[in-house]
């Protein structure tokens, strides 16, 4: 286990400024023993919090060029054909992933190939579950064409807390399953547009795990 590049100046500053606020409350109030308690444990607390919101697990990934890995940790809460408007424009099999504050942030690449097409959008932070945050919300737009020549689509989308998007790749990149593409702070949700004839192989309300669990098993052509 260890803490992702995008927390480190944060945890840095944070752990300075409780530090800070600690001496504060000691100098200021040093017959207050009850009240640098609560400060020392609500410090420690919401370090603790910040803390496990980057960590960056270490994780062995079991490449399959059929498989679709789940992008995201986090929980599945949409599985339907949709109509995806911005690069297919055609209807596609929508699997979307919710990321909560206590999930892993990393975002890992469902599958390999080439970055086909990759747009950041600014936009809103409505609510992850909200119909209109896939078209309205901050995002980011991935297409990977696999070795086979398939397409799948990922979507990163910022929340009403996660409010920066992280992407580490841009097109004409070679990405590999299971590798680090992007990173949400504070969580939110990850899109997955596939082939409408990809076998779908989790449920709602079923937990995932980046480059782990299987989202999907991909038509051979």
């Amino acid at each position: 286990m260890t803490i992702h590049k995008e927390g480190r100046l944060l945890l840095l500053v944070s752990s300075i400024v409780l530090v800070l606020l600690n001496v504060a409350i000691a100098y200021f109030f040093p017959e207050r023993t009850v009240l640098q308690m609560v400060v020392i444990i609500a410090s420690a607390i919401l370090y603790l919090l910040i803390l496990q919101f980057f960590r960056n697990p270490k994780i062995t990934v079991n490449h399959n060029e059929g498989q679709v890995l789940a992008p995201a940790d986090g929980k599945v809460v949409v599985i339907e054909e949709a109509e995806e408007k911005e690069y297919f424009q055609e209807r596609r099999m929508q699997v979307s992933i919710f990321m909560s504050p206590i999930n892993v942030h990393v975002n890992r690449n469902p599958a390999s190939g080439l970055v086909k097409y990759f747009k950041y959008h600014a936009g809103q932070y409505l609510v992850a579950w909200h119909p209109k945050s896939s078209t309205d919300n901050e995002r980011t737009t991935m297409v990977l064409q696999l070795q086979n020549g398939l397409e799948i689509l990922v979507r990163q989308i910022a929340g009403a807390m996660a409010r920066r998007i992280k992407w580490y790749v841009g097109e004409g990149d070679t990405v590999r399953q299971g590798e680090e593409f992007g990173f949400i702070k504070f969580g939110s949700r990850v899109d997955l547009y596939l082939p409408l004839n990809a076998e779908v192989k989790v449920n709602i309300g079923d937990k995932t795990k980046a480059g782990k669990t299987i989202v999907a098993e991909l038509p051979q052509s």
